[in-house]
């Protein structure tokens, strides 16, 4: 462990502290001077002491040759996370004001209670490795995430293309991270040493976006007084996207046409070809064939384009990955901001979860960080969500309601069973149809069971377990329990629209687990993939 740096000229203060501090099992090393304190750190830092720099600092406020509150200053600087002590006079209150405007972690007023100067030592150590474990995970932090099924898919596709300079077209929504994407592409690829160019096409002016472009020679139009390199010729050896490609111009789509088929063009203005050795990943929210078929897309620039197609998930077909990318969001805010992160709430993450998110993981980023500057608590609660969220209406199973029937109001057998529980497309059997081989039994059993619903599906069930005891029925725990299953199962595939994975987690089981159960209950899974399992 890297030692507490105590810094004091009283050579009693140094002697009690370093005493204290060895009893438990804490190393340290004393100064008399700032200076030696700035000279050693230096001296660190250049490699010329093998010897590990401060885990904590403290420091007295005022040394001869030298002030605590300077030296704070100087050591944020070169190390912003290290926690620094000031030791003070209890009755200088200015001092201590000062030491917290400037970033110290605590003062310690003089004299100290020796027990309460460890703990308070103790806790800036807690607070140091906090913020060395918090610094490793920014340097290790993945440029996507993403545990849901289809966005496996695109890290599979990424490492495929990885040893390839093939035409990409990404395809998604707006905010579903096309850019990261094309980002990730490049840095995984063999111009990964090469330049990254971005270009929105559909944010430039037509008359603007050829140069932009393809650049221009000088005098090629009003304003030209100098030769101008476009962004291919910016992208030499490494990546050009093209973002939002869709909504490029009809005219300059055959000149990019060129380009991708000679891999040469011309400037605007220009007699001579230039060549291109650009890798071209371009993203569009569109649908491309349905703007071919339109007249506004050329075809043959179409099929130069789709070579390999990526197509991003929206946010709300990876609903699994929200609570672990807004705990990613706030972190990056919290660090953006120079404050604290804050933590959220199981609440507030649910409700977030069921948010559609037409904005998309941007729409997500974009409330971490509202709630990071506006939420009042260190912990984020379902209140704190912003009114968009808040105005989306929660399911029942959010709010762990069971609908209930309008009062006086006929109750179907459907409309009886409880919410997930009703008969789908996925072939579940019936919470409540009796299996009794006697038909005037099995329609006596569900009357009865139906009716009873009203008063609560227990009731049901026990209506129900009695119908098979007196139909003769062996077995009973288990054919309820797998129809039981069943159902459970069926309802949440119908409430996460036929996804696995998620059906696990809100079920509260393992992916295999589900798998399993799918199987060994015969759940019909020809519908299951229908249904976009």
């Amino acid at each position: 462990m890297k030692p507490i740096w105590i810094v004091d000229d009283d050579p009693s203060i140094r002697f009690v502290l370093e005493k204290a501090l060895a009893r438990e099992g804490l190393s340290t090393r004393s100064f008399s001077h700032p200076r030696e304190v700035l000279d050693a750190m230096a001296a660190i830092a250049q490699g010329v002491q093998a010897q590990p720099g401060p885990q904590v600092l403290v420091s007295d406020i005022r040394m001869p040759g030298g002030s605590g509150l300077q030296l704070l200053e100087s050591v944020q600087a070169l190390q912003p996370g290290l926690p620094v002590i000031i030791m003070t006079a209890f009755s200088d209150l200015d001092s201590a004001v000062s030491a917290f405007q400037r970033g110290a972690f605590e003062y310690l007023p003089k004299p100290f209670d020796l027990p309460k100067a460890v703990e308070l030592i103790r806790r800036a150590v807690q607070e140091s490795q906090r913020e060395d474990v918090a610094q490793e995970t920014a340097e290790l932090a993945p440029e996507m995430l993403g545990q849901a099924s289809a966005m496996q898919d695109v890290f599979r596709a990424i490492g495929r293309l990885s040893q390839s300079q093939v035409t990409v077209l990404i395809t998604g929504e707006s905010g579903s991270g096309k850019e990261l994407v094309a980002r990730a592409l490049h840095k995984h690829s063999p111009v990964a040493q090469g330049p990254f160019v971005a270009i929105n096409t559909a944010a430039i002016p037509k008359d603007l976006l050829e140069s932009e472009l393809f650049g221009h020679e000088r005098g090629a139009f009003t304003g030209a007084q100098t030769q101008r390199r476009g962004r291919f010729e910016q992208a030499e050896g490494g990546t050009l996207f093209l973002d939002e490609i869709g909504d490029m111009p009809f005219d300059l789509q055959t000149r990019l046409l060129r380009v991708l088929s000679d891999g040469q063009f011309y400037r605007v203005g220009g007699h001579s070809a230039v060549k291109a050795h650009v890798r071209v990943v371009a993203a569009t929210h569109q649908n491309l064939e349905q703007r071919v078929k339109e007249g506004v897309f050329r075809e043959d620039l179409f099929h130069r384009l789709n070579v390999i197609r990526l197509r991003l998930p929206a946010l709300r077909e990876r609903r699994e990955d929200i609570p672990m990318l807004a705990r990613h969001f706030l972190q990056v805010s919290a660090r953006q901001l120079g404050v604290e992160p804050k933590r959220i709430a199981e609440s507030a993450l649910a409700r977030l979860a069921d948010f559609d998110f037409p904005g998309n993981v941007r729409q997500l980023e974009n409330i971490c960080h509202w709630l990071t500057v506006m939420a009042p608590a260190q912990v984020v609660s379902l209140q704190d969500l912003p009114p968009e969220v808040l105005a989306y209406p929660a399911t029942p199973a959010m709010r762990g309601e069971t609908p209930a029937p309008p009062s006086g109001a006929a109750v179907s057998a459907d409309e009886a069973r409880p919410a997930g529980l009703h008969t789908s497309a996925l072939g579940a059997p019936q919470v409540l149809a009796a299996e009794s081989a006697a038909g005037a039994e099995t329609l006596r059993s569900v009357s009865a069971a139906n009716a009873a619903m009203a008063g609560g599906w227990e009731q049901a069930l026990a209506l129900e377990v009695r119908a098979l005891l007196a139909a003769g029925g062996n077995e009973v725990w288990d054919r309820l329990a797998q129809r039981f299953e069943s159902c459970l199962i069926s309802g949440a595939l119908d409430a996460t629209h036929g996804r696995r994975m998620e059906a696990a987690q809100r079920l509260g089981i393992g992916r295999n687990t589900i798998t399993r159960k799918i199987q060994e209950l015969g759940l019909d899974v020809k519908n299951l993939n229908e249904n976009g399992l």
